[in-house]
């Protein structure tokens, strides 16, 4: 990932494009003799390792930031427990790559070029630029993806040949004397005879043995990235237990344990998993999710109540394991500025016990969908798919003004008084009887029942969302229309005449007001 550092400082500065010519960044390191170029944008064209000064000295009107190494370090640490999609053995290469042992997993993707297009893909998606190299050695595949080889030949030593010594991933000092000695790329260094080079540098820089771990003349095991186990709280019991409240029991027990770690560690439980451990071998396990993360002792003790009467004892629980599968970081918060708590965790305490009495699937929400179409602007949701991405108390809104309700107040009154209280879930086709092809309603049959109407205002347009429907689709014009008998409806006639898009036009219900 070459352009980690300022990728990430973008992300978190908001830069709408970075393409624009507006955003002329580097971010500076402190080094012995002054401050050091880590990284740099597209508009500022400076190279890593400038001096500062003379990087104004180029451009005076430059913006200097200090880089955050230590979180681009923590970037990296995550970005490697998260590619364990790719590999159940993943290494944190350097301060920008990660290594990955992908012995037998390219078939999962058809190929390795699968293999190598999902990892962009997916890395694109978070706005990531990232190189891939697969190789049959770990120094073979840093050199590759940081030196794109142009050679078209066979063979690992021939593909490795006109790539530059700084391939060898040795220290800038080695490297510069390998230059100096004329020796610029690895077919040059593979061609000198190995005792006459082997005296100029020391055992730890000794450019020949990067040459051999890279060619797999030598062994250069992966180190795969330490994953933290998740908090867990485990009870023996120096006897089987038959009995079914024994889980209950136990559960009182193992949900104080599992409070004191996540406070340590300061997470908060969004998934919770008892596990009962039968003499006879099976595992009789009962769980519970949380709308929002918790470590309420109390509130996790409830979830689980009624869950550990499901637990089948068998011949007997000798054992019993409480582990918080999900969990999200919790700090200390205030809920409010006097002691008048709003009522979210409350809600939320409500959700989690809706959802372990009705199932998560009884337990729904309406969310709005990125469409102007009214059947497509809204739709239902679980709870659990919905609720992570809430904003935390005290997050700003506009962080992600999709997850808030105040930045959508405005537009949402604005539309009440226009659109229907009810919405049909899919129209319904109704006769028209109207003046001329463009003229107001005057009348509909819908339901086997005539409407007179009385008053009628519109009409709206909605036009098809071209990018997702054929291109035959017809736009729409909405009335809001009134019968005789005061009943209020929405309805739409589809087309026009003479648009080429089919007939005539047709005539739909959609809504009901009140």
């Amino acid at each position: 990932m070459p352009r980690l550092a300022i990728e990430r400082w973008l992300k978190a500065s908001g830069a709408p494009d970075e393409a624009d010519g507006t955003w002329r960044v580097v971010l500076v390191v402190e080094a012995a003799h002054g401050q050091l170029v880590h990284a740099a944008t597209q508009a500022a064209g400076i190279r890593r390792g400038t001096r500062l000064t003379d990087a104004r000295a180029l451009d005076p009107g430059l913006q200097a930031v200090a880089a955050d190494v230590a979180g681009d370090a923590a970037l990296l640490v995550r970005l490697a427990r998260w590619a364990s999609r790719w590999s159940p053995l993943v290494e944190v290469d350097g301060e920008d790559g990660l290594r990955l042992d992908v012995s037998g997993v390219a078939h999962l993707f058809g190929h390795e070029a699968g293999l190598i297009r999902d990892i962009e893909t997916r890395f694109a998606g978070m706005g990531l630029t990232c190189r891939v190299a697969v190789a049959g050695t770990a120094g073979a595949a840093w050199g590759l993806a940081r030196f794109p080889s142009p050679s078209r030949e066979e063979g690992l030593e021939a593909i490795l040949a006109p790539l530059p010594v700084a391939a060898l991933r040795l220290p800038p000092g080695p490297t510069r004397t390998l230059e100096l000695l004329g020796l610029k790329t690895i077919g040059q260094l593979a061609g000198v005879p190995r005792r006459s080079l082997a005296r100029r540098f020391r055992e730890a820089d000794n450019p020949l043995d990067a040459l051999d771990r890279m060619l797999g003349r030598k062994a250069e095991p992966l180190t795969a990235a330490p994953c933290e186990a998740p908090p867990r709280a485990t009870l023996r019991l120096a006897e089987p237990v038959a009995d079914p409240s024994a889980a209950a029991q136990a559960l009182g027990l193992l949900v104080p344990e599992l409070v004191e770690q996540l406070a340590k560690r300061r997470l908060g439980v969004r998934r919770l998993v008892l596990c009962g451990y039968r003499v006879d071998g099976e595992v009789a396990m009962a769980g519970a999710a949380t709308a929002l993360p918790t470590r309420d002792a109390s509130h996790l003790r409830r979830l689980l109540a009624d869950k550990t009467g499901e637990l089948d004892p068998g011949f007997g629980f000798d054992a019993f394991l409480l582990e918080a599968s999900w969990c999200e970081p919790l700090g200390a918060r205030q809920d409010s500025l006097v002691d008048e708590p709003r009522g979210e965790r409350q809600v939320a305490e409500l959700v989690d016990r809706l959802t372990v009495k009705l199932g998560a699937e009884a337990v729904r929400r309406p969310v709005a969908r990125g469409s102007h179409v009214p059947e497509r602007a809204s739709g239902w949701v679980g709870v659990e798919d919905s609720l992570p991405s809430l904003p935390a108390r005290g997050q700003a809104a506009r962080s992600n003004p999709a997850a808030g309700l105040d930045c959508r107040v405005a537009s949402l009154l604005a539309m009440t008084e226009r659109r229907p209280q009810r919405l049909l879930d899919h129209p319904e086709a109704i006769g028209v009887i109207y003046a001329t092809p463009e003229g107001l309603p005057r009348r509909f049959t819908w339901r086997r029942g005539v409407h007179d109407i009385a008053r009628v205002e519109g009409p709206e347009r909605i036009a098809p969302e071209w990018w997702r429907e054929k291109a035959s689709a017809r736009l729409r014009d909405y009335y809001r229309v009134e019968d005789a008998s005061g009943r209020r409806f929405w309805i739409y006639r589809e087309g026009l005449a003479g648009d080429g898009r089919g007939g005539a036009p047709e005539w739909y219900l959609h809504g009901l007001f009140g």
